[in-house]
């Protein structure tokens, strides 16, 4: 049957993720109850920033009075939060749900709410959350996981958000969210990275970045058009070893975190991306001794 009342959902944390989540899920209609962070202050902060809501600067019973609980504090917070939760509201917490926001971790740790009743999961927006703004939330995938009723709740407020549920085994999940790493915060290492080298050559940093931009927007629109096989260009994509061998001796005079760095890169994208990969490797050995230091 289709529910008729507007859902009421309590955030515990609501810091970048739990208020981008609650603002957006308010947008849409539904009704935020009780908003928990760590004082006061930052309750009331929140509760502007979403629009709605009732701040709390401690744990509170008041989460109770929701049908859906998110947790979107760290992940170190997660557990203990649980049995905290748990001791507040014992066997009131039966035929709730309640959700945490870690890509990482699992619905285990909510295990102290699950021996109460409570339809315990987890579900975690495969996006960037910066604090500054709502990011966008169309189109993204939600990974979703945990006991039937949590997923199903889950895959409501993906979908309420526009994103797209994605169902996924607990062991999976410290792969999954490595992925996400490497394509996001690692992604802003590598332009920084390259921002600083462009920088010791002549450019100003903001020249920098505009030389930079429109090459990681055209590698990225060849990726989505084309794929990343065929988007592959530089060096090691033509096996222009004598290029590499330049790269690496202009980097010795880098912290060797630069150098170390070009190496690995040069050889996962040889793995990855080279229809030889085992063949390219070995050409790159030539050039790019294996060692602890490039």
């Amino acid at each position: 049957m289709r529910r008729t009342t507007t859902p009421t959902i309590a955030i515990v944390g609501a810091g970048r993720v739990g208020r981008a989540l609650a603002r957006s899920l308010r947008a849409r209609g539904w009704n935020i109850g009780a908003v928990v962070t760590r004082s006061a202050a930052t309750a009331r902060s929140a509760v502007r920033a979403i629009g709605g809501g009732h701040p709390h600067g401690a744990l509170t019973r008041r989460v109770l009075e929701a049908g859906v609980v998110l947790i979107a504090t760290p992940d170190d917070c997660i557990r203990d939060l649980a049995i905290q939760l748990a001791r507040a509201g014992g066997e009131e917490w039966r035929g709730k749900v309640v959700l945490h926001t870690s890509g990482a971790l699992d619905d285990r740790l909510l295990a102290p709410l699950a021996r109460f009743g409570a339809a315990t999961g987890a579900m975690h927006p495969l996006q960037t959350f910066s604090g500054r703004g709502v990011p966008l939330l169309e189109g993204v995938a939600f990974v979703i996981q945990g006991r039937e009723r949590a997923r199903q709740e889950a895959r409501r407020i993906a979908r309420a958000l526009g994103g797209a549920p994605v169902a996924l085994r607990r062991e999976a999940k410290p792969a999954y969210h490595a992925a996400g790493t490497f394509a996001a915060p690692y992604l802003l290492t590598l332009v920084e990275t390259a921002t600083r080298i462009l920088m010791r050559t002549g450019f100003s940093r903001r020249r920098a970045r505009a030389a930079l931009l429109p090459l990681i927007r055209q590698t990225l629109a060849n990726y989505e058009r084309f794929g990343a096989r065929k988007a592959w260009t530089g060096p090691v994509a033509r096996g222009d070893l004598s290029t590499v061998a330049r790269h690496r001796a202009a980097l010795a005079e880098w912290p060797e975190e630069f150098s170390q760095s070009y190496a690995a890169l040069a050889r996962l994208s040889a793995r990855v991306l080279d229809a030889h990969p085992e063949r390219k490797l070995k050409q790159l050995d030539r050039v790019l001794p294996k060692s602890n230091k490039s």
